[in-house]
């Protein structure tokens, strides 16, 4: 994985655990289902953003930034509330892309 600094991805260890002792600290434990429709629900309020400015409309970035923040942070709840290692997960997940796209480049494929 040459493209991409892996070691880098470490200090999301760090960033996952301080957003867990957030929650734990200052709001109410819920389950990892909440979290998962949370997670969704942000989700599908960036895509509606998103499909404002697809349909030509205009959007202020920042609103586009402060649903992004929601998605990365309802992420990071939901990785917590089910013992998800994000970094380890990632780094898993980036070799297997990087695997499949090597492989389709010896067949002349993009990825």
């Amino acid at each position: 994985m040459e493209h991409f600094a892996l070691n880098r991805l470490d200090a999301l260890n760090h960033i996952q655990s301080e957003f867990d002792s957030y929650q734990k600290n200052f709001f109410p434990e819920r389950k990892p289902e909440f979290f998962c429709l949370e997670l969704n629900g942000e989700a599908g309020e960036l895509a509606n953003e998103e499909k404002k400015l697809w349909k030509g409309k205009s959007v202020d970035k920042s609103q586009l930034e402060d649903e992004a923040a929601d998605v990365f942070i309802a992420l990071m709840n939901y990785s917590n509330s089910r013992q998800i290692n994000l970094t380890e997960a990632v780094k898993e997940k980036l070799f297997k892309i990087e695997n499949k796209r090597k492989s389709l480049a010896k067949e002349g494929k993009e990825y």
